[in-house]
């Protein structure tokens, strides 16, 4: 059986949930203030795709395990895909004038363009535009 998942909750860890929303509100994205205290943050992606920014000590109590080192290794790739280029040039802009980091310049395969950046915590986050007409191109 297939699992028919209906949302996604990413949770990720943040040293300063304030700046966190500063920069996020920045690059354009909403939240939810209904799940907002001074421990986390609901970021919503879409409908049914929402970031949950979670202060250090509180992502702490849902695992055992350590928080990588940002600067030295990366936990997920957050790629979430936009309509268009120039969207994508556009949101990564907004984050780079917040203050990401660039990651990866941006990369056009014809069908696909992404552009890399690093948010305030090193987190990895690829915006990009697929054109799915192009998958069936030789």
């Amino acid at each position: 059986m297939r699992v028919q998942a209906e949302k996604i909750f990413v949770n990720l860890p943040v040293k300063d949930l304030d700046a966190s929303i500063q920069f996020f509100t920045k690059v354009g994205f909403a939240f939810n203030e209904q799940m907002t205290n001074e421990n986390a943050t609901c970021m919503v992606i879409s409908e049914s795709i929402y970031v949950m920014l979670l202060v250090e000590d509180y992502f702490k109590t849902f695992t055992k395990m350590e928080i990588p080192n940002s600067e030295t290794s990366a936990e997920a790739i957050v790629a979430l895909s936009v309509n268009s280029k120039q969207e994508v040039d556009e949101v990564v802009n907004r984050a780079l004038n917040a203050g990401a980091q660039p990651y990866n310049e941006a990369i056009d395969h014809g069908f696909m363009y992404g552009w890399s950046f690093r948010d305030l915590d090193g987190h990895l986050w690829e915006i990009f535009y697929m054109d799915e007409s192009g998958f069936n191109q030789e």
